[in-house]
């Protein structure tokens, strides 16, 4: 066709689209609603990416550099931007420290740094803060303090005033907007922090535009009145913001330099102007393959083509109703002398016109919608924009992402309205063809190539093409299969009353009208099916993989690690709890039986419950441990090493636990009166027959490890500085012991505490457990974490409710979804229908039918096309679901197994889209039918 011929389609496609606003309309905003939602995405992707220059400013303020200790003796390997990631290293056995490492080692890092930088280098403390309890408007809130002058402008840009004043007094503080949220408090008001109990005033509202929900109060340095105890260095932490001296900056063989001594460097040079990737030892290290998640590309992928699919399906009937009632038109363009090609190009004339406003449409509307929630998108994504970017072509792409499903959903219409009669077209009449057999076999093939290229992808390297085209041919197989499907349902109408038989004949007659309708209806329950199966698939594979630790009900206080533990306080919290829940029952405490010190502690000793010999992994052997890796590697093949047997998992802590009947029963579940007696013979209770050999169960006891070790490898240092691992030393006792069936497995052996005084261990509690014959309500459990918090405590109370599964309206607002897009499209058949009908309604009037009986015709041919789409469609959502569960069953890395793939069908989802979408298409029909007909011309 020529270009003259394209403009005169165009022209007409133009004035059609204007003429029938209604279903114009209707397909624009079909193709407009998913440009605006990937449009939307994509504004706000490029939006939330950070130039170097904002990213800069974010990590540092207006510093040059930014410099954090990563651990003493560690030799950091990092990117140009350590915020990407970094490794490090360290001395191993039988290796002296390099130089570096050694002062690294000998030196806090606060010193030295500012040896390793240049003269005139200005350094300002990061501090990392302290948690404390403050007060706020209705009780008490931990938090986290730090100390900063925020009128330096080094802090410009990292921290935000967005409202009040900044502080200037020791006694005025500034507070993230995410603390007064939480706290209710606002500028102005007062809050003191507990230990001390010293007032502040709130000056001043400041923000983290990457962290805005970050709950914090600043104060002026030097003025926190808590301090907790230093931790340990030898792992870091301490961070810096430098300022280099005029004209100076800190380069990439400076940043190389400080990272031989322990410190991990964000330079603004050189994130300005990074050096070249054959000189970043980092990227050299990182030789092995990129693994990519298959599984989540394959679900997105799945998901945007099945979605571009629907819409595709969904347009389709629009676009037939217009081919339909512009067919005499049509008719006068072919007897004018334009032949099937130009026939052709009117109707996707209107598909690139509609296809053309849907995607202009969803363009704009995205751009104005992001730029109009903005403040509400960066509050829920927790950071700010860089910038409102908007990426051309991005847009470009899109929009002909649009222009092409526009003229795709046209394709079928506009080659089915070539093919018309042209005196029948120009007459109004129509003529009843059979369905086409060969399309029908191409159908049922294409649909059982689908489905088993689908399901058995997860076998194959392209999981993604695999999933995707096989679900897309499997429902354009069932597309082409639709005619010969609807004649099939045809066969039921010998049963059914006048008014259904007459709907579902004029529905077998008309197939070119009834196809297009069942498809768009069978797209959209299709993609409603598969998101319930995939959802409820999931959900019953996450109920499976729970692990309870406690018994349904039971409530978990636990005491602290190390030396957090202080008796005095936790009685004071078991009181509160007690005082604040219901009913609890008898309390359970539970010990842990510790040698020689206190677990958890560096230079304690340590009880450990072991396997008979025999059943031992030989790669947990000490032996083993100062082998090569690879030799190592070679002890996990045994079969030793891959059974689960001994393995159990503990609320309250591992070795020997200890207790009373009580503790015992609340914990474990096991109410034997044989157990309480066996506790008071001095027996030691397991769980799992596998530790028990000949009635008794073997206790490691650990030595303390002796002699001094390197702060950070935890290994011993020899006189020229060789690194050496220390022996562990251990003897091993075998108890008598006696097994019983827990409840659940969450404790490896239990004995009282008699018994561990007996073999010269002591008892540390560790937890505390009740059993209430009801579970307390969630506010009862917030009212004791709140007394605890009271108290000082920073932990709360544990119940064991089971397996809750977050609350997801998106299977229901699908089906919803799924119910609008089908009944609109049944909608649409039956106004064509009724268009297409008036000789035979006006025939059913003259012979005495009632409006009534009109208005049930009407009604069930709209629902026989809804059923039929509903039946197609639940079927077609089943094969991209299941093979998805599949290939998430699928081993993702070397050497993992295959899991089960667990595949659950929503039943009351299903019967809700099968049974009620029917029947409400069927009176939504009769509702908005008019009982009244017009004058008819009749046609010779």
């Amino acid at each position: 066709m020529s270009l003259t011929s394209w403009r005169v389609a165009l022209r007409i496609a133009r004035r059609d689209a204007l003429r029938a606003k209604g279903r114009s309309a209707l397909v624009i905003a079909m193709i407009a609603l998913p440009v605006l939602g990937v449009t939307g995405a994509d504004v706000v992707f490029r939006s939330a990416q950070l130039e170097p220059e904002q990213k800069i400013v974010r990590i540092m303020g207006e510093a040059d550099a930014m410099v954090s200790a990563y651990g003493r003796g560690m030799t950091v390997v990092q990117p140009p931007n350590p915020g990407e990631g970094a490794n490090a290293d360290m001395p191993r056995e039988g290796q002296k420290p390099t130089p570096e490492q050694q002062k690294s080692l000998d030196t806090e890092p606060g010193a030295l740094l500012p040896t390793l930088l240049p003269a005139g280098t200005r350094l300002t403390p990061m501090d990392g803060g302290v948690s404390a309890n403050v007060t706020t408007k209705e009780g008490l809130l931990r938090t986290r303090l730090t100390e900063a002058d925020l009128t330096d402008p080094v802090w410009n840009g990292h921290t935000v005033l967005t409202g009040g004043r900044l502080p200037t007094a020791a006694t005025e503080v500034a507070a993230t907007r995410g603390f007064l949220e939480l706290s209710g408090l606002k500028v102005g008001d007062t809050t003191t922090v507990r230990g001390p109990d010293r007032p502040f005033t709130i000056t001043a509202e400041v923000e983290y535009p990457g962290d805005l929900g970050f709950s914090q109060l600043v104060l002026r340095p030097g003025a926190a009145p808590v301090q907790e105890k230093k931790a340990d260095d030898r792992f870091g932490g301490g961070k810096w913001l430098v300022r280099m001296p005029a004209g100076a900056a800190l380069t990439w063989p400076q940043v190389l330099e400080l990272n031989k001594y322990g410190f991990s460097a964000t330079s603004k040079a050189v994130l300005l102007d990074p050096p070249p990737r054959s000189a970043v030892p980092y990227y050299q290290q990182q030789t092995g393959p990129q693994l990519i998640d298959k599984t989540a590309l394959a679900v997105l992928a799945t998901v945007v083509g099945m979605a571009l699919l629907e819409i595709v399906l969904l347009a389709g009937p629009a676009f037939a109703v217009g081919a339909r009632r512009s067919r005499r038109q049509l008719g006068l363009l072919a007897a004018g002398g334009g032949d099937r090609k130009h026939v052709r190009a009117v109707v996707l004339g209107g598909g690139a016109v509609l296809g053309l406003s849907g995607a202009v449409a969803g363009l704009v509307l995205a751009v104005l919608l992001v730029a109009a929630t903005r403040p509400w998108l960066e509050d829920l994504a927790g950071r700010r924009f860089g910038s409102f970017d908007l990426a051309p072509l991005d847009l470009l792409g899109i929009a002909a992402i649009g222009l092409v499903t526009g003229l795709l959903a046209a394709v079928v219409p506009a080659v089915q309205a070539s093919r018309q009669d042209v005196v029948e077209a120009l007459t109004g009449r129509g003529s009843v063809k059979p369905p086409s057999k060969r399309l029908a076999v191409l159908g049922l093939l294409m649909v059982g190539g689908g489905a088993a290229l689908a399901l058995l992808g997860s076998q194959l390297t392209d999981r993604v093409l695999a999933v995707l085209g096989g679900s897309v041919l499997a429902e354009l197989g069932m597309v082409a299969c639709t005619p010969m499907l609807v004649g099939l349902f045809g066969r039921l109408g010998r049963w059914l009353p006048l008014s259904p038989r007459l709907a579902l004949r004029d529905a077998v007659r008309h197939r070119g009208r009834t196809a297009p309708a069942v498809a768009a209806v069978m797209a959209a329950v299709a993609g409603s099916v598969a998101v319930g199966i995939y959802t409820a698939s999931s959900e019953a594979q996450q109920r499976q993989n729970y692990t309870a630790y406690l018994q349904p009900g039971a409530v978990l206080l636990h005491t602290g690690y190390g030396e957090n533990r202080d008796p005095a306080s936790y009685a004071l919290q078991q009181g509160a709890v007690e005082g604040v829940v219901p009913d609890l029952g008898p309390r359970g405490e539970v010990y842990q039986a510790e040698y020689k010190g206190t677990r958890y502690q560096r230079g304690s000793g340590r009880v450990e419950l072991m396997l008979p010999k025999d059943l031992r992994c030989p790669a947990n052997d000490p032996a083993a441990e100062g082998l090569p890796v690879e030799e190592r590697d070679r002890f996990y093949q045994d079969e030793r090493c891959k059974r689960s047997t001994g393995q159990y998992s503990s609320p309250v802590g591992q070795g020997l636990l200890l207790g009373d009947a009580t503790a015992l029963a609340n914990l474990t579940g096991v109410r034997d009166p044989a157990a309480g007696k066996a506790l008071a013979e001095g027996k030691v209770l397991v769980f799992d027959p596998a530790y028990l050999k000949d009635g008794k169960v073997a206790l490691a006891l650990v030595e303390p490890e002796q002699g001094t070790t390197d702060p950070m490898t935890g290994m011993a240092r020899s006189a020229d500085g060789t690194l050496t691992r220390p022996q562990v030393q251990s003897r091993e006792l075998a108890v008598d012991a006696v097994r019983f069936a827990p409840a659940l497995q969450n404790a490896g052996a239990f004995a009282s505490r008699e018994t561990a005084a007996r073999l010269g261990l002591t008892a540390a509690q560790v937890a505390t457990v009740w059993l209430p014959a009801k579970a307390p309500s969630t506010a009862v459990e917030q009212k004791a974490t709140a007394a605890l918090s009271r108290l000082g405590s920073e932990g709360g109370v544990t119940v064991e409710r089971g397996f809750r599964p977050e609350p997801d309206l998106v299977p229901l607002a699908l089906t919803g979804f799924a119910g609008l897009v089908a009944l609109g499209a049944a909608g649409i058949a039956t106004g064509l229908a009724a268009a297409d009908s008036q000789r035979d309604l006006a025939t059913l009037a003259a012979v005495g039918a009632t409006g009534g009986i009109r208005r049930r015709l009407s009604g069930f041919q709209c629902g026989v096309i809804a059923a039929i789409g509903a039946v197609l469609g639940a079927v077609c959502g089943v094969v991209p679901s299941v093979a998805l569960r599949k290939i998430e069953a699928m081993p993702q890395f070397p050497g993992e197994e295959a899991r089960e793939a667990v595949i659950v069908f929503p039943w009351a989802t299903l019967g809700l889209t099968l049974v009620v979408l029917p029947v409400v298409a069927v009176l939504l029909a009769m509702l908005f039918t008019r009982s009244r007909l017009g004058l008819l011309r009749r046609s010779a």
